[in-house]
């Protein structure tokens, strides 16, 4: 059975339908089940109380959150007797609107508005609006135009992996900040030897830790050198980056030869040695962590719930339709899928459409009423929360966290929050084990084993096992894997490529007219740090609705109708306070380290606030071009 909490069930032929037994089916007035997963949270009064009675009870604010891709903040309250916290609260500070001013236009130019959505990630809402216009008038690109995307996408990613890992959320593990906040791990880290070195090069965990360093350490400085090498194979294909100009419903209007191809190939195969170094230094730092204090197990930890919606189409099995989204989802080189404690749920594209809804209980935004489509397509069961269903209706006003508190909204999945980044897409292709046949990568249904070519460092396999507990550590561990695994794809995906020119199959976009009548349409993709969708409306060619969700829309969503937070906030919630930092000069290391292994990517700002107890800093946190 695949939801536990929607009034959906499926038939001997695996159709869903909606249950007649149940009155009002998609009324919020009942609490879901979380599989055991929720986590306590004390009311409003109750912390107030807790603040005026108890001078180890305080507020800690982070206004910006710093190094991630832009405007977030976070709130919170700590206990520092008992070394925990108590409330959490993560705050979306920008609305930018991009679902409104997609009203009344044409959907080509779906492809570039909403491509500003983000700065790092342009391309992936580049490509999402494609598949969903695509899917809304009814065409389907030809092998080699799908190829080209999937090849654009892997080069985002592999920009956006080690930017996190080395300059966003790597000098959390830097000896500037551990040997500030934690000075005890630093001197073990001094003395520990590292066990890659030999593949990294550091004899030891302090040496490691240096390099880690934020805008002088050399591996910040690699990284920094890798986006650039990522950028420029990109740009051969994109034409520019972050936005690229040749994406198009159809397919890419760019012209891509073997030069092309040569020209990406003497980029992407510098990610092999570098995908080798990287999967062992965060072996190293994970599991240095967890020896040097086991409480590091708890950091970040949340419930095993994740959803990804799958990358990197077939370029024969992809045909852009809704009817047949299941079949073309399970030949992805990434398998959608929807995780519950631990366990896969479902890999249909179809059915975790169905399960997506948006609440607006504690956003700056009014509800709707009325529900446009009580059916997907297929005549499948839709939420009246469902983005087909959801209008964006802004409502700005001060936050208060009885009520409204941020711009993101509540997106669950069988009314769960689910955890939605890059390590999910391993996850479920490890677990489902539907992977094309290859020689580089290979699922065994706990583990994703990934065999990278000799370089400078020789051949090697690696192996990323599903974790029995997941937290920012395994978070971060999960990406720095999916460095390898995306360029594997990658390599994959170019041989794919070369052997379409071979057989004379150039042709890389189709000619399409936007037909007239009401049409839906949905593009199922993700960046590099996890899911996105764009659901599109279409009436007469003009778009009558528009609906984004990110991976940070999901992580980042404030609590639901039944109370429930989400990710960032039980993350924080379940991460104990291992701080060691002089009296009264409390950085709350853990909480960040905690909502930092997500790769919040939030709209590009710089947010300031005033308030006594909080953080503040005027910033730049989007390293988008820190290279140029």
């Amino acid at each position: 059975m695949c939801f536990k909490n929607l009034p959906v069930e499926f038939d001997s032929e695996g159709k869903p339908y909606l249950r007649d037994d149940v009155p009002d089916p998609y009324a919020t007035s009942h609490s879901p089940e979380l599989n055991g997963s929720s986590v306590a949270t004390l009311s409003r009064d109750q912390i107030e109380d807790l603040l005026v009675r108890n001078g180890h009870i305080q507020q800690k604010n982070f206004d910006p959150v710093t190094r991630v891709a832009g405007a977030l903040a976070f709130h919170s309250v700590v206990d520092l007797e008992e070394r925990k916290v108590l409330e959490s609260r993560s705050v979306a500070t920008l609305f930018r609107g991009y679902e409104i001013i997609m009203m009344g236009r044409d959907p080509r130019d779906a492809i570039y508005i909403t491509s500003r959505a983000c700065g790092v990630c342009g391309g992936t809402h580049s490509g999402t609006a494609a598949l969903a216009t695509e899917m809304a008038i009814g065409i389907k690109p030809p092998p080699l135009g799908i190829v080209t995307r999937n090849m654009l996408s892997v080069l985002e990613y592999l920009l956006d992996l080690p930017l996190h890992l080395f300059m966003l959320a790597g000098p959390d593990f830097s000896e500037n900040v551990i040997r500030k906040t934690n000075p005890e791990v630093w001197e073990l880290a001094t003395r520990t030897e590292a066990p890659h070195a030999g593949v990294h090069g550091y004899a030891t965990m302090g040496e490691l830790m240096t390099d880690m360093n934020a805008l002088s350490g050399s591996l910040y400085l690699e990284a920094l050198g890798m986006t650039r090498v990522a950028k420029e194979a990109y740009a051969l294909i994109g034409g520019k980056f972050p936005h690229p100009q040749t994406m198009v419903p159809g397919g890419v209007s760019a012209t891509v030869n073997l030069s092309t191809m040569n020209e990406i190939y003497l980029r992407l195969q510098q990610f092999f040695d570098y995908a080798k170094k990287t999967a062992a230094i965060y072996d190293d730092i994970c599991d240095f962590f967890y020896d040097a204090n086991p409480r590091y197990r708890d950091v970040g930890r949340t419930p095993a719930n994740l959803v990804d919606l799958g990358v990197w189409d077939d370029p024969y099995a992809y045909d852009a339709t809704y009817e047949n989204c299941n079949e073309w989802g399970e030949k992805r080189w990434a398998t959608p899928g929807v995780i519950v404690d631990g366990q896969l749920v479902t890999t249909k594209l179809q059915n975790i459409n169905l399960g997506m809804e948006e609440f607006i209980d504690h956003s700056f935004y009014e509800g709707w009423e009325g529900q446009t489509f009580k059916t997907d397509p297929l005549g499948a069961p839709l939420s009246p929360h469902h983005p087909w269903n959801k209008e964006t209706k802004p409502r700005p006003q001060a936050p208060n966290w009885r009520e409204k508190y941020t711009w993101s909204t509540s997106p669950r999945w069988d009314r769960m929050p689910m955890d939605a980044e890059c390590t999910a897409r391993m996850w479920t292709t490890a677990a489902a084990q539907l992977l094309p046949d290859n020689p580089y990568i290979e699922p065994t249904g706990h583990s994703l084993k990934l065999l990278l070519p000799k370089g400078r460092l020789p051949e090697m396999e690696l192996e990323w096992r599903i974790p029995d507990v997941w937290n920012a550590f395994e978070r971060n561990r999960g990406r720095a894997y999916c460095v390898a695994y995306t360029a594997l794809v990658g390599l994959n995906t170019w041989h794919q490529g070369m052997q379409l020119m071979k057989e004379g199959k150039t042709e890389i976009s189709v000619e399409y007219k936007v037909p007239k009548g009401q049409r839906l349409g949905v593009g199922f993709w993700g960046a590099g740090r996890g899911y996105v969708s764009h659901h599109m409306m279409l009436d007469d060619g003009v778009v009558t609705n528009y609906q984004i969700i990110t991976p940070s829309t999901i992580n980042a969503s404030p609590r639901d109708p039944w109370g429930t937070p989400g990710m960032y906030e039980i993350a924080a919630l379940n991460t104990p306070i291992l701080e060691n930092s002089p009296e009264g000069r409390f950085q709350g290391i853990d909480i960040q380290r905690s909502i930092r292994a997500f790769d919040p990517c939030m709209p590009c700002t710089t947010h300031v606030h005033t308030d006594e107890g909080i953080v503040t800093r005027e910033v730049n946190t989007c390293a988008c071009g820190a290279d140029d």
